[in-house]
């Protein structure tokens, strides 16, 4: 009788194991959302096959019919995974798309037999289903703010967006230094992302630009993997209404050979690799079309130190030619602007803190930047006109 009650407990601890609730752990959110793409980005709890089911926003129901699945894919096999990143594309400027995303779990994959267990997804029964809306550059005028140097403070964070009207906030820049090291997933979703999830970030667009903090611990290596998961490189470009952002890559602030690094950074060649993009970056038509040109990155072009040295002599002479109109960066945890003209580069430069709050609206005309400390006081503004 013990043996048979033995038998019947692993029985039904075997089927319990098979059954087992997956769960969605973090996300979605957006990244590299553009005019007919964006990329929508998850994570479960246990390896899973991953898509995300697409619908218009056109009133029905979003169970009136099948939807769409795209599924996360890798050289046409579906990506077994914690980590989903499902690339949208074919979809219409200036339009709001609704969606859900799922993981099914598998449970073993032996010869060419898979095994699924039960299938987690985002609500769209209880609420309404997540939506997003494409980038338009013929936009006539964009709201968006910038966070930076928050190192895990999730209370700073929450204090900065909530200073944001998000009904009339197209996106959100997070400039660097949102964790001070990358060892492992939870201090990614624990210092800021799960807050940026749970204030915005699965129906705005967050476009990352990478600081030096992100670059250090072992889970640096992976990084893109959760942040311009399906882009080549961590700079990119984009336009949105009025304005072309470029966002750099700044890498480290230090040798790559100091002993801090343990041998293990390549990051003046990053640079190097950059510098060659940005000279075919700045003559493209999404660049010079813009009536607004706005320069991202985590490191000013001046200070002294290795990184920041790099990006003037590398970075600098290509932008002071091409006239962007203002290069927004941080890194210093202190505020300051300097004017066009100062430390050998032609546009203002702003460092927003690790405790201010950078908004800016921008039309065809006029490009208006506010900052705001944590008590939400104004305590700067640039305006540029055109």
């Amino acid at each position: 009788m013990r043996t048979i009650n033995l038998l019947c407990l692993l029985i039904l601890s075997g089927t319990m194991c098979i059954w087992a609730d997956i769960k969605i752990m973090h996300g979605p959110y957006l990244q590299n959302l553009y005019e007919r793409e964006a990329t929508v980005v998850w994570v479960s709890d246990s390896p899973s096959v991953g898509w995300v089911e697409i619908a218009p926003d056109d009133g029905t129901h979003f169970y009136a019919t099948e939807r769409q699945k795209i599924f996360d894919t890798r050289i046409g096999i579906k990506n077994v995974s914690r980590i989903h990143a499902v690339r949208l594309t074919g979809l219409l400027p200036a339009t709001r798309y609704r969606y859900r995303v799922c993981s099914q779990e598998v449970l073993s994959h032996e010869g060419a037999v898979v095994t699924y267990g039960e299938i987690a997804s985002t609500d769209v029964y209880n609420k309404r289903p997540l939506s997003f809306m494409t980038n338009d550059t013929t936009k006539s005028h964009i709201s968006y703010a910038m966070v930076n140097d928050i190192h895990g403070n999730n209370e700073a964070l929450e204090n900065m967006i909530g200073q944001c009207d998000l009904t009339s906030t197209d996106m959100f820049l997070f400039n660097g230094d949102m964790v001070s090291i990358c060892d492992n997933e939870a201090q990614l979703f624990n210092g800021f992302m799960d807050k940026a999830v749970e204030l915005f970030a699965s129906s705005l667009p967050m476009y990352y630009c990478r600081g030096n903090h992100e670059t250090r611990g072992a889970m640096a290596p992976y990084f893109k993997d959760y942040f311009n998961p399906k882009a080549e490189e961590l700079f990119y470009m984009f336009r949105q209404g009025p304005v072309c952002f470029i966002v750099l890559d700044c890498g480290e602030d230090k040798p790559d050979s100091d002993v801090e690094y343990y041998g293990i950074t390549a990051y003046d060649d990053y640079r190097t690799l950059q510098a060659e993009w940005l000279k075919t970056a700045v003559q493209s038509d999404l660049y010079k079309n813009a009536p607004f040109k706005v320069v991202v990155c985590h490191m000013p072009p001046f200070g002294g130190w290795h990184g920041e040295s790099e990006i003037a002599r590398k970075f600098i002479p290509i932008l002071n030619a091409a006239s962007p109109d203002v290069y927004l960066c941080g890194h210093l945890h202190e505020y300051l602007r300097n004017d066009a003209g100062n430390e050998g580069v032609n546009f203002p430069v702003i460092v927003n803190s690790n405790n201010t709050l950078l908004k800016a609206y921008a039309d065809g005309e006029e490009m208006d930047i506010r900052i705001y400390d944590l008590s939400g006081k104004e305590i700067d503004k640039l305006v540029i006109h055109k």
